[in-house]
């Protein structure tokens, strides 16, 4: 098969039903090149998504899928991947569904450093019912659930992730493709929570907050010597109010939540003759299921 032709081993043959200029296009077709590029089997693959436009990707890709319930993708995702240790689990969401509903998981996920990719769609409006403001919405303050315009503030998906404690943070830009593959591909082979936070137009319903030519002209790279264990460095660059950071914000390995069960799992044996440690791993795990 020719090299061009790999990330079609990828797609499911559904097509995808966004509405005409979406950013999402752009992004699954990173993820694809990415899944492509590491040569990941697709029956080692696991894509888990809340509900939202975003949500429909599962549909999309040929590998296992689960799409879930409003803002519950990423603790269904941990489960998935404490189950099965071997999947690459990628977990996917937009703004409204990851910080809104599902925001209480956001920092469960980054403090215990749940072996997992995060991809938060971010176009900063709840489009798949057709318009109201979002936690990111920023500029464009009319909508149908605000007539009068915004009352209160937004949120910054980077900003949450680092102060949380993810291991990794990133942000992406649909429309650079290349780049958002490196990320989404920097991501899978962290080991540890990897937050990217992705920025996309909704050509129906909010066409100011995520204006292609807007991001293009405020866009900047992380610069090339950023250290990313320096986490209050890269809160600076994620909270800038003049430019808009993309690339690799934070990378700071740790153990992450599989290494501490083994961990358990070692003193627990230790503790007690083989029968015992068995039933007392088994009284363990039955507290998590």
């Amino acid at each position: 098969m020719e090299e061009q032709d790999r990330p079609c081993e990828y797609l499911s043959g559904v097509g995808p039903v966004w509405c005409p200029g979406c950013g999402y296009y752009g992004i699954l077709s990173a993820l694809v090149e990415a899944f492509a590029d590491l040569k990941l089997p697709t029956n080692d693959l696991a894509l888990i998504s809340g509900i939202g436009c975003s949500s429909r990707l599962p549909y999309f890709v040929k590998a296992y899928g689960f799409h879930s319930i409003h803002g519950r993708g990423l603790p269904i995702a941990q489960g998935v991947k404490t189950a099965n240790p071997e999947l690459t689990v990628v977990a996917v969401g937009g703004d409204g569904d990851g910080l809104a509903i599902g925001g209480g998981h956001l920092p469960h996920i980054a403090r215990n450093n749940v072996d997992i990719t995060y991809l938060l769609f971010n176009n900063a409006i709840y489009g798949m019912t057709k318009g109201q403001f979002s936690p990111t919405t920023v500029l464009f303050p009319i909508t149908k659930t605000s007539p009068f315009g915004l009352a209160g503030e937004s949120v910054n998906p980077c900003a949450l992730a680092i102060v949380y404690g993810a291991s990794f943070v990133a942000r992406g830009f649909s429309v650079k493709k290349e780049h958002l593959k490196d990320l989404i591909i920097q991501g899978i082979e962290h080991r540890g929570f990897s937050f990217i936070e992705i920025l996309a137009s909704c050509s129906s319903f909010n066409t100011t907050d995520m204006n292609v030519a807007r991001i293009i002209n405020n866009l900047q790279m992380v610069p090339e010597d950023h250290n990313p264990e320096d986490e209050i460095e890269a809160l600076r660059l994620a909270t800038d109010k003049e430019k808009i950071n993309l690339g690799v914000l934070v990378r700071n390995p740790r153990p992450t939540l599989g290494d501490k069960f083994q961990e358990v799992q070692k003193k627990a044996k230790a503790k007690a003759p083989e029968a015992k440690a068995q039933a007392a791993m088994e009284d363990l795990l039955a507290q998590f299921a």
